[in-house]
């Protein structure tokens, strides 16, 4: 019988425990692993737009945009994944790739357009939608890209549901306090972030 309980015990502890790291604050989260959008190498993805430049080799340079299922096709090459890559890795592969065409190609990946990173902001701001975003933002940048709280906003009880990961991760904030006491913690939004503000 003790046994049994103590099993209870130790299977709600977990429990427990499971459900407070989908709870913990998003500054927690960025410090257990990943760094805040913006600071970071920037990685590749879906709509990006980049020149692949071959030096002296004009019919294999490119301008492309990467699709949907996060590659690009290249004359000889065909299909290579792109997504999640940096610049500097992609221009390695495709080095890689072009020696048994081409003795010592140099080759340059810029990119052009940033597209891929965006998030949602929906519920009671004045402009509810997706937006592109192309550096650092903080959820009360968010929210002013959005054209801003409604009259009926609660600032207390803004949601940010966290769709990069394998596991969604909801977070709920209050930007009242950063708002009017300038107490709290400074929030950062990351690629394909939901906000909800109710």
């Amino acid at each position: 019988m003790k046994t049994l309980l103590m099993i209870g015990l130790l299977a709600c502890s977990l429990q427990l425990n499971a459900e407070d790291r989908t709870q913990s604050s998003p500054a927690a989260a960025a410090s257990a692993g990943s760094t805040i959008f913006g600071e970071s190498e920037y990685r590749l993805g879906p709509e990006d737009v980049i020149e692949v430049f071959v030096w002296k080799q004009p019919e294999l340079s490119s301008t492309v945009v990467i699709r949907p299922d996060g590659k690009i096709s290249l004359p000889l090459l065909g299909d290579l994944e792109a997504t999640g890559k940096t610049a500097v890795q992609l221009q390695a592969m495709v080095t890689k790739q072009l020696l048994q065409y081409v003795a010592n190609p140099m080759v340059n990946v810029i990119v052009k357009e940033v597209n891929s990173p965006k998030i949602s902001v929906l519920g009671q701001v004045n402009k509810p939608d997706r937006y592109h975003i192309k550096q650092r933002l903080t959820v009360l940048d968010a929210i002013a890209l959005a054209g801003g709280f409604t009259d009926f906003a609660k600032r207390d009880k803004v949601t940010i549901i966290r769709n990069s990961g394998p596991d969604k991760i909801r977070f709920l904030v209050n930007l009242k306090k950063v708002v009017q006491d300038g107490r709290g913690e400074v929030y950062y939004v990351e690629p394909l972030d939901t906000i909800y503000v109710q």
